[in-house]
């Protein structure tokens, strides 16, 4: 599943504070589309914003860009901005309920920015609306909810690994891992597909590794899901596939969480440019 969320989060908590250019947050979001425009959600995230409302033409990422400022910038926020990932059972990190978290946990993604300057946080959500146009609609969040959960990144990423040889020895013995001549090429092809991935100096290595780690390994589940041709899954043995793949899909949202927080936090803390 592509990422746009870890890049704008990284990137844009690293502008706020200074550690990156507005030029340099523009140029790691352009390889996630060949175009980008930005929407409010609603009328009245549209007035807090001075971002066009919905049925209005989209603006540009430039014009995201001096919302968060406006809201953010000099101003003291309830948390560092936080990557969402929900998924169906799994909604950590979410406010709780409402029009944010509705669209981010249907996208499987979105940035929180708790309370701003505005009286309440901002919640952006990526998803595309058209080929090759990525839409990135911010919502109004009265309440940002508890802090994010915390894990820790070396944490994160040994459980990763781990999930990653438990979940190998199982689809072996239920026969769906069998080798697919042209499987390995399939998992390197679908990370050349991704975009390039550009990340400010100063980002921790370790979040950089298990970012990586994060890519490859969703690529290897994408393989993982492929039917051989000709040898359609019976019903019972597709059910026991998914649920073989699941935990190590959870693993692989933690561990972006993690990387992107740990990232976070360094940014915020490297001296002003």
């Amino acid at each position: 599943m592509p990422c746009p969320s870890a890049t704008a989060t990284v990137w844009a908590s690293a502008w706020l504070v200074g550690a990156a250019a507005p030029d340099d947050v523009l140029d790691a979001l352009a390889p996630w589309a060949d175009a980008h425009d930005v929407q409010a959600a609603d009328v009245d995230t549209a007035r807090l914003t001075a971002l066009p409302p919905p049925g209005e033409r989209g603006s540009s990422l430039t014009f995201l860009l001096a919302a968060l400022r406006r809201a953010v910038g000099g101003h003291e926020p309830a948390g560092p901005a936080r990557l969402v990932l929900p998924a169906p059972g799994d909604v950590r990190g979410l406010p709780g309920p409402g029009a944010f978290s509705r669209a981010a946990t249907e996208a499987g993604e979105g940035v929180l920015f708790p309370g701003t300057s505005l009286g309440v946080g901002l919640g952006i959500v990526p998803a595309p609306v058209a080929d090759g146009v990525l839409r990135w609609t911010v919502h109004s969040v009265a309440d940002p909810g508890p802090p994010a959960e915390f894990v820790a990144l070396s944490q994160a990423e040994r459980d990763l690994r781990d999930q990653v040889r438990r979940s190998a020895s199982v689809l072996t013995s239920l026969g769906v891992a069998r080798h697919r001549p042209g499987v390995r090429e399939e998992i390197a092809a679908a990370l050349r597909a991704r975009p390039a991935s550009l990340w400010p100096d100063g980002m921790p290595p370790q979040a950089l590794r298990v970012l990586q780690h994060a890519d490859e390994v969703e690529a290897i589940l994408a393989a993982a899901s492929v039917d051989e041709p000709g040898g359609a899954l019976s019903a019972s043995a597709a059910t026991a596939r998914r649920e073989a793949l699941r935990p190590i899909e959870t693993a692989v949202r933690v561990a972006r969480r993690a990387a992107v927080a740990e990232a976070v936090r360094v940014l915020a803390s490297s001296p002003l440019v």
